[in-house]
């Protein structure tokens, strides 16, 4: 009941950003007279697809609106009939979610990304660890990470913590976080002695910094995958930014912005 009700308010959210105006179908065109592109993107995305909408629409005066949150959170909106056009989630899962509920539109689904975890601690505190087994220290007491259970962040990172044979020793420690940019918040804030979050977070962090990356190799396969929802309201505008964001004015976008692309 609580996780719909939070999903309903998450959807009140959306359809109050979108301003309560009717959507209709086709292009967006120069003029401002067409729908806007209605975009749900992962909270790990905000600064870079602001950047993309940004300059798609000094391009083709098509209008992109943003909403940003947990992928978790994204994906029951949708699934509860928020008006999107286009999905990016942080996670297979999440899309794979929305699939279920029939909410995709058919054939339109491409991996777009990827990306790769870091443990972070406070800037001030750069010698807290080097290495997975450092979490286990008691000078850790507090381990920032997206909600193990839901948000995809936390579920890459649970699934590393596992595979690094460290979780048991570290569980007790975990502060779940409603989105990846919350748990790097917290580190910032000093509120937890280290976190883990994408690279790609704290490449503009002020407050915290990398203690060492996750291999590639050694963690889990983070992909960002995007589609089309099956009822958008703009299905047309929805197809040309998702063809715009695999294009070479979107790519190295993406990639200064520390993202990895897939062709």
């Amino acid at each position: 009941m609580l996780k719909r009700a939070a999903a309903l308010a998450g959807l009140l959210g959306l359809l109050a950003a979108c301003g309560g105006a009717a959507v209709e179908d086709g292009n967006a065109s120069r003029g401002g007279d067409a729908a806007p592109i209605l975009v749900s993107a992962a909270a790990s995305l905000s600064e870079v697809m602001a950047a993309i909408a940004e300059r798609f629409e000094s391009e083709t005066g098509a209008a992109v609106r943003l909403n940003v949150a947990g992928s978790q959170m994204l994906a029951s909106q949708i699934i509860e009939g928020a008006p999107v056009d286009l999905f990016v989630s942080a996670d297979e899962l999440q899309m794979e979610r929305v699939a279920a509920a029939g909410r995709l539109a058919a054939g339109s689904r491409v991996d777009l990304l990827a990306n790769q975890l870091v443990v972070v601690v406070p800037s001030d505190r750069p010698d807290t660890a080097a290495a997975p087994r450092d979490l286990t220290r008691a000078s850790i007491e507090r381990l920032a990470l997206g909600d193990p259970e839901a948000v995809p962040a936390g579920v890459y990172a649970r699934d590393w913590l596992r595979a690094a044979g460290v979780w048991d020793a570290v569980a007790a420690k975990i502060v779940p976080a409603s989105n990846v940019r919350a748990a790097l918040r917290a580190v910032e804030s000093g509120a937890a002695d280290a976190g883990i979050v994408y690279r790609t977070d704290v490449r503009t962090s002020t407050g915290a910094i990398v203690a060492f990356e996750v291999p590639i190799g050694e963690g889990p396969a983070i992909v960002y995958p995007a589609a089309v929802t099956a009822d958008a309201p703009n299905r047309a505008g929805a197809l040309r930014f998702l063809d715009y964001l695999r294009t070479s004015a979107a790519r190295p976008l993406f990639e200064e912005a520390g993202f990895i692309t897939l062709r």
